[in-house]
C-alpha cells in the first residue's frame, strides 16, 4: 500500500481519467435519465423521492434537517429549501425540539410516505430501463465489486432494500 504522500504526488494514468470521465458523465446522464421519466410520470424530481425515503427509514419518521442532509447527496442550501416544498406540499412537516427549543425536527407525513410508495414504481422502472437492462447480474456484482473499491459500499444497497423488502439485482 503507497503511503499518503506518494499518492498524492503520483499522477492518475490516462485509463484512470478515462475511467474517471466515463463515471462522471454516466451519473450526469442516467440522473437526467432517470428525472425525465420520473417528470413523464407526473412525478417530483428524485431530491424529493430520496428526501421522503430517507425519512421514512428513520426509526420515528424524522430526522433532523443536517441529518437527512447527510443522508442524501444535496447540499446544504438545498435541503432546506428541498424541506420547504415538502413542507408546503404536505408531504413533511416541521415539529420543534422538545428537549432543545431551538433545534427541529422533520417529520414525514402520511401523504409523504404514499407519494413515496408511488413513486418508487416509475423510479424501479427507470433503473431498469437505464441500468438494469444493460447489465446482466454478474456485470452488476462487479460493478458493486469495483465501486466497493472506490469507497462505495453495495452490501449497504443490499442491507437496505432487504430491510425494505425490495429486489436488489
Amino acid at each position: 500500500m503507497r503511503s499518503m504522500g506518494v499518492a498524492m504526488k503520483r499522477k492518475p494514468s490516462t485509463e484512470v481519467t478515462a475511467a474517471w470521465l466515463r463515471l462522471m458523465r454516466l451519473q450526469s446522464r442516467v440522473l437526467d435519465a432517470v428525472e425525465q421519466d420520473l417528470k413523464k410520470a407526473g412525478f417530483p424530481p428524485l431530491a424529493w423521492y430520496d428526501a421522503l425515503l430517507e425519512l421514512s427509514r428513520a426509526p420515528s419518521g424524522e430526522m433532523r434537517p443536517v441529518e437527512l442532509e447527510k443522508q442524501m447527496l444535496i447540499p446544504q442550501y438545498s435541503t432546506s429549501r428541498l424541506i420547504d416544498r415538502l413542507v408546503d406540499e404536505g408531504l413533511a412537516a416541521r415539529r420543534e425540539c422538545k428537549i432543545d427549543k431551538r433545534g427541529q425536527f422533520v417529520e414525514i407525513t402520511e401523504a409523504g410516505r404514499e407519494l413515496q410508495k408511488k413513486m418508487w414504481g416509475a423510479y424501479s422502472a427507470a433503473i431498469e430501463k437505464h441500468v438494469g437492462s444493460k447489465l446482466s447480474d454478474a456485470d452488476a456484482v462487479k460493478l458493486c465489486g469495483l465501486l466497493d473499491r472506490l469507497g462505495c459500499s453495495c452490501d449497504e444497497a443490499h442491507a437496505l432494500a432487504a430491510r425494505d423488502g425490495v429486489a436488489v439485482r
